[in-house]
């Protein structure tokens, strides 16, 4: 199309020279006072004219023509990307579809199940340890803990400083002896009322 438009634009340019060439006779031939040849001139220089705005048409017909291919090519262009979007957004929805990933999301949880089910068997107590009642364990344990506190009730609540121990005039033992036995009399009250 280029070719044929230059081809036509060279034609064009020739024309007008000829149109050019023939009012120049004109203009002779009127000086000459030959007027029936002046007139034979511009007939000429018109049929060139004509000639010049057809190859004008067939001119402005081409880049018509041109603009349109472009515009087609364009659209054509648009239109396979499209379809091979089209195409490639089809492959990935065949690859995943929904039920694929409720599949998918079914397993993961079945897995996740499964994997909580293990970690509760393998930290379950095993052999001798697995025959403990862990009642019997707690009820137990509530008896060491009320041993351990009656040990404290009747133990003596007041303890010496750790001082070094001062020089005290020596008492007959028969007041110790008295103290002691009240302190074992008290003693044993107190396990008789806790007894009860």
């Amino acid at each position: 199309m280029l070719q044929t438009l230059e081809m036509l634009e060279k034609k064009e340019n020739l024309l007008m020279k000829k149109a050019n060439l023939e009012v120049e006779k004109a203009k002779a031939f009127t000086k000459a006072k030959n007027k029936k040849a002046a007139i034979q001139c511009l007939k000429r220089k018109r049929l060139y004219e004509q000639q010049v705005e057809q190859l004008g048409n067939f001119q402005l017909r081409i880049h018509d023509q041109m603009i349109m291919l472009e515009g087609a090519k364009a659209t054509t262009e648009t239109v396979d990307a499209l379809r091979t979007g089209a195409s490639a957004m089809k492959a990935m929805h065949k690859s995943t579809n929904i039920d694929d990933v409720d599949k998918t999301m079914d397993e993961i949880n079945d897995n996740m199940e499964n994997m909580r089910q293990i970690q509760d068997l393998l930290s379950a107590p095993m052999g001798a340890a697995s025959d403990f009642d862990e009642d019997e364990l707690e009820a137990e344990l509530a008896d060491l803990e009320g041993e351990e506190l009656e040990a404290q009730l009747l133990a003596p609540t007041t303890s010496a400083p750790m001082t070094a121990p001062a020089r005290v005039p020596q008492q007959s033992s028969r007041p110790t002896a008295q103290s002691s036995k009240t302190e074992d009399d008290e003693l044993a009250a107190l396990q008789a009322e806790m007894a009860m």
